[in-house]
């Protein structure tokens, strides 16, 4: 059986059981998932497809917008930054500084999300130049610009802090643009995760294409 399947989904209803009738010749079919059914967290676009052909497919509608986080202390939100960058087809996600992390969280999509690690934020901030993509830090800072009223590049990465500390000095003295998510509440911050979620659906208002969406 695929090892792809999250850690919740064992023993239920999640997914299809096995192919019925002639089995499909395309390539991208994986015959132990026709065979046994899929269990898998995918959308049914893709459906007892291989997990090589699905990241293959993601490459060409991933959007032109990565996301960084910085992870000096052990961030326990990655997991559900990678999850939710993969639900909204970022081109990649960046782990500035340990290159461990939890990726629990995650429910098994950074298998399908391109995943990589720079030492510190000079490094990733030396990245995006060589690719053109601007920096966008996320952070409730003075002088930071409300995301709702932003123009967000079409090409850039969204950089993230660690939960409570925000983003470091070297994030924001290396970003192209400061933004911050308004709140109305008591709380002084907002988890790194759901910040996340929210700049990149941000991202997705603006420049993607909806028709695309499943």
């Amino acid at each position: 059986m695929s090892d792809d399947v999250g850690p919740t989904e064992w023993g239920t209803s999640v997914g299809v059981g096995p192919w019925e009738g002639a089995w499909p010749t395309d390539e991208r079919y994986d015959p132990e998932l026709l065979e046994h059914g899929d269990r898998r967290n995918v959308v049914d676009h893709y459906r007892y497809w291989r997990r090589e052909a699905i990241v293959a497919d993601l490459d060409t509608r991933r959007h032109d917008f990565h996301v960084a986080i910085e992870n000096f202390q052990h961030d326990h939100n990655i997991g559900t930054v990678v999850r939710t960058a993969n639900a909204f087809a970022a081109r990649g996600v960046h782990i500035v500084g340990r290159r461990r992390w939890n990726r629990r969280g995650a429910m098994v999509t950074d298998r399908y999300q391109h995943v990589h690690h720079h030492p510190d934020v000079e490094s990733l901030v030396a990245w995006a130049r060589a690719e053109g993509l601007a920096v966008v830090a996320v952070d409730n800072t003075p002088g930071a610009e409300p995301v709702e009223r932003a123009a967000l590049p079409p090409r850039c990465v969204l950089l993230f802090g660690q939960e409570g500390p925000g983003i470091s000095d070297d994030s924001r003295g290396g970003a192209d643009q400061v933004v911050s998510i308004a709140q109305f509440g008591s709380t002084r911050s907002i988890n790194a995760g759901v910040a996340a979620g929210i700049v990149m659906h941000t991202w997705v208002q603006q420049h993607a294409d909806l028709a695309n969406a499943w």
